[in-house]
């Protein structure tokens, strides 16, 4: 279970080490398996490739002792390998990428971008598959190609298609299977996922730790109770947009990890309050280190 790491900003919008590591203190406290760094959840679409370096080394500084997977995807493939190589030289575990997605590429396309990008690094490598941002799913067949690549280690599968996520775990039965939906990570896990990939995991990761816990030990009541508490969390992110929610929440508990970078921004005029009132729900407060 992965934290899709958030990133500190600051006020105008530049990265910030010093909030970055109130975060990075708070998420390490989580029980989680380790961090997925620069990933969408870290606004890296809104981010400068030296924003994305300066933060991999502050994190790599901060996490020692824990896994940390470096998401590496650009819309240049030289600059998904530029981020790869550092990642690598700052001991990553892993690397992960969105697949190219700023033109209407072609499935061969996107085969040849992970073909070069797994063959930068020794770093095993997670594939991605996110219709909701790329703004297309990639064809089954492409997919299982893609993963047969030498370095392809799994994918994290942020779809809701899950007929689609279990013909993958029977057709690439070795790989690692992240699911990236946080409010239904129960179907996911139920359908053969092996761990999950999540934004709310920065603020909840205790709550997703023990949800996980719950469906391996096969007790079904109680991750049906964690997870409705997850979905109690994320239905309230709906209204305010995720980050700009999330940011807000962190900042109703104390820890102020900046604005999201513009144009991102909170939705609705009430959202800090909104989320003041919602992280003091007990049955979330009860999970809020």
């Amino acid at each position: 279970m992965y934290a899709a790491l958030m990133t500190g900003l600051a006020d105008d919008g530049a990265f910030s080490p010093d909030r970055q590591r109130a975060l990075d203190e708070y998420v390490l406290r989580q029980g989680l398996t380790g961090l997925y760094v620069g990933g969408s959840s870290g606004e890296s679409g809104l981010l400068d490739v030296e924003d994305l370096i300066e933060q991999q080394a502050v994190v790599a500084a901060d996490a020692k002792g824990v896994t940390l997977i470096a998401h590496v995807g650009a819309p240049s493939v030289r600059d998904s390998v530029k981020l790869a190589k550092n990642a690598a030289r700052l001991g990553y575990a892993g690397l992960s990428a969105l697949p190219p997605h700023s033109y209407p590429f072609t499935d061969a396309e996107i085969l040849g971008y992970y073909s070069e990008l797994q063959a930068a690094t020794d770093l095993p490598l997670i594939v991605y598959e996110v219709p909701i941002r790329t703004g297309r799913p990639i064809g089954l067949e492409a997919l299982v190609a893609i993963m047969d690549l030498p370095n392809v280690a799994g994918i994290k599968f942020t779809s809701t298609d899950m007929f689609k996520l279990s013909m993958l775990r029977r057709r690439c039965p070795a790989a690692t299977l992240f699911f990236g939906f946080d409010e239904v990570y129960l179907s996911g896990a139920v359908l053969g996922a092996d761990g999950g990939i999540g934004t709310t995991y920065n603020l909840l990761g205790k709550l997703y730790a023990a949800l996980d816990r719950a469906i391996r030990a096969g007790d079904l009541p109680e991750a049906q109770r964690l997870q409705d508490i997850s979905a109690v969390f994320v239905e309230g992110l709906l209204d305010t947009g995720v980050l700009p929610g999330m940011k807000a929440a962190f900042r109703a508990i104390g820890i102020d990890v900046g604005p999201t970078r513009a144009p991102m921004a909170m939705r609705i005029s009430d959202g800090a309050e909104r989320m003041e009132k919602l992280v003091r729900r007990p049955e979330i407060a009860e999970w809020i280190s």
